[in-house]
């Protein structure tokens, strides 16, 4: 079942929009001022937010922007709910990071539209964030193949040496030591590159070969 707050300080509006909100087979999540919506969309985490631009404490568009741009709800999608008509209001709301804009007294079947609407977009991001990951994952993974497979081959070449060493009558200490040295170093050539998978911020995908890709390692994409 999806879950919609609605942000509206009128309870005649809220309880209005619950009623036919339920008939349609949504949850609804109710708050009666600005900040009270924000505290339900960070607590309860709800598929849509439907809110008024005129509210007792913060406006809609406060409530809009700060939902819009911190990391836990801005992915909810935000339609305003509002009876102010003028293009000013709605340009405002849309700049504030609203996904639509609804002007009252609304229609039932345009409001049930355009919240599909909103929520078929919702899951076609979640989808395509989820993709992302998925091929961010897998070129790391390539990437790590890649940027580790030659220290990891002068570590397989060393450790052969040092065995064909070992079973000699006579073996030189310098010849091990000289491998242990490869061993080290590649080592250490290992846990740099580890190092530097994991600071990236912002990961670039690369072609590589055929299908596969790479993140690409430089100073830009790596955090302090």
């Amino acid at each position: 079942m999806k879950k919609i707050l609605v942000i509206d300080d009128l309870p005649d509006n809220v309880f209005l929009l619950q009623d036919r909100l339920e008939k349609e087979g949504f949850e609804v999540i109710k708050a009666y001022n600005g900040l009270m919506g924000i505290q339900k969309a960070e607590e309860e985490n709800p598929d849509l937010i439907l809110l008024d631009i005129i509210l007792p404490d913060i406006s809609g568009f406060d409530v809009c922007k700060k939902l819009t741009t911190q990391e836990k709800t801005k992915l909810i999608p935000i339609i305003l709910l509002t009876a102010l008509t003028e293009a000013e209001n709605t340009r405002a709301g849309l700049q504030a990071g609203a996904f639509d804009y609804v002007k009252k007294p609304f229609n039932r079947t345009e409001l049930l539209a355009r919240i599909n609407s909103a929520l078929r977009f919702s899951e076609m991001n979640k989808l395509l964030l989820e993709m992302e990951k998925i091929k961010t994952y897998a070129a790391t993974v390539v990437t790590a193949n890649h940027e580790i497979k030659q220290p990891l081959t002068q570590i397989n070449l060393s450790v052969a040496a040092i065995r064909r060493e070992l079973i000699k009558d006579e073996f030189s200490k310098e010849v091990i030591n000289k491998r242990i040295d490869f061993i080290e170093n590649a080592s250490r050539e290992i846990n740099l590159i580890l190092e530097k998978l994991a600071s990236i911020k912002k990961p670039i995908i690369e072609p590589y070969d055929n299908d596969l890709h790479i993140v690409k390692i430089n100073e830009e994409n790596i955090s302090n």
